[in-house]
């Protein structure tokens, strides 16, 4: 039995190809108009799976173009009423319905005062979308499940896009552009090991770091929302910090190291892990000693955190399914949040 979670995320491969073809002239200007006038610095204004998109594209930023990005907290418009510095300052807004009055009111804010705003929002027609100096359109379609999942992978996609185009590295952009044939791949996976090891279990560390880590909070973020467990997302270096302290026999963890600069060490912490007595299931590329859980091929390394939330994506919708639960009816949530 299918559900919407499940069919709305198969289909973000063709909404990634909509998504590139269609505004294909947009990263391009874009990508122009940032090289010949830097921001200063950006912020992102974003909540919930969104939020975890605009992290994504604040570690390809500061990592592939040194710029520094902030994660704005929205109350200090909304309730504290700071006026902030806006001057040559980038404000994008990350938003599947553009609806929630705490992004429009920030983004028209820091607009009145200077910065450049853009939205990266699914409904191009939305208050968020109005309330911008320039909309980037995800053209991921009607999304009515209501964990965000083809949205939020649109999303990532459009980070990585803009950036991009900023940057202008060749190898970069052409996985860019074959990225729906790697999604196809990534959905093709085989994760159900991951579901027969989680059917029971109530509390759960997700564990990522550099690019990975977004995805990382996403999917604690889906295990909360769609199967009911209380799962926390760390860094590969936070987690033996004080998280460490409840890490018993048997105590389940997903460790995802995708390839890049931080997969040595997320390696390591999955040993390091199972050696204390934690049930480790490790999403490592094919081959990988002890990888229970195969990666595609997305082409370049920064790329793939995206193709690794597809693959993630399927899992929970079928261990939600495992434990009983209906994927497309989370517990007190709805499609729409409105947060003042």
């Amino acid at each position: 039995m299918s559900s919407r979670m499940f069919e709305e995320a198969a289909s973000a491969p063709q909404a990634v190809a909509r998504l590139l073809d269609a505004e294909a002239a947009t990263f391009a200007r874009l990508g122009a108009e940032l090289r010949a006038a830097p921001p200063r610095a950006l912020l992102t204004v974003a909540r919930g799976s969104s939020d975890h998109a605009a992290h994504y594209l604040a570690y390809l930023v500061m990592a592939r173009l040194g710029r520094l990005v902030t994660s704005l907290p929205m109350s200090l418009v909304t309730l504290y009423h700071s006026r902030l510095e806006c001057e040559g300052l980038l404000a994008l807004a990350f938003s599947q319905s553009g609806q929630s009055p705490d992004l429009i009111a920030p983004l028209r804010e820091l607009g009145a005062h200077g910065a450049r705003t853009l939205a990266l929002v699914n409904d191009a027609a939305s208050p968020l979308a109005q309330a911008a100096q320039q909309v980037l359109p995800l053209h991921a379609g009607a999304e009515t499940s209501v964990a965000a999942t083809k949205s939020c992978i649109a999303q990532l996609v459009a980070g990585a896009a803009l950036a991009g185009s900023w940057q202008q590295e060749a190898t970069f952009l052409a996985a860019l552009q074959a990225l729906p044939a790697a999604l196809d791949a990534a959905w093709a996976l085989d994760w159900n090991v991951a579901v027969q090891a989680l059917g029971g279990v109530q509390r759960l560390y997700v564990i990522g770091r550099g690019t990975g880590l977004p995805v990382a909070m996403e999917v604690a973020l889906k295990f909360k929302e769609v199967c009911g467990i209380q799962a926390e997302a760390y860094s590969g270096a936070e987690v033996q910090h004080g998280p460490m302290a409840l890490v018993e026999e048997g105590f389940p963890m997903l460790v995802l190291a995708p390839p890049g600069p931080a997969q040595a060490g997320l390696l390591q912490v999955a040993a390091q892990m199972r050696a204390r007595g934690a049930c480790v299931l490790l999403a490592a590329a094919a081959g990988t000693p002890d990888a229970a859980l195969p990666l595609a091929d997305a082409g370049h390394e920064d790329l793939a955190p995206i193709t690794m939330a597809q693959s993630c994506y399927r899992m929970v919708e079928a261990l939600a399914r495992a434990r009983g639960l209906d994927p497309d009816r989370p517990r007190h949530l709805a499609k729409v949040t409105r947060t003042e």
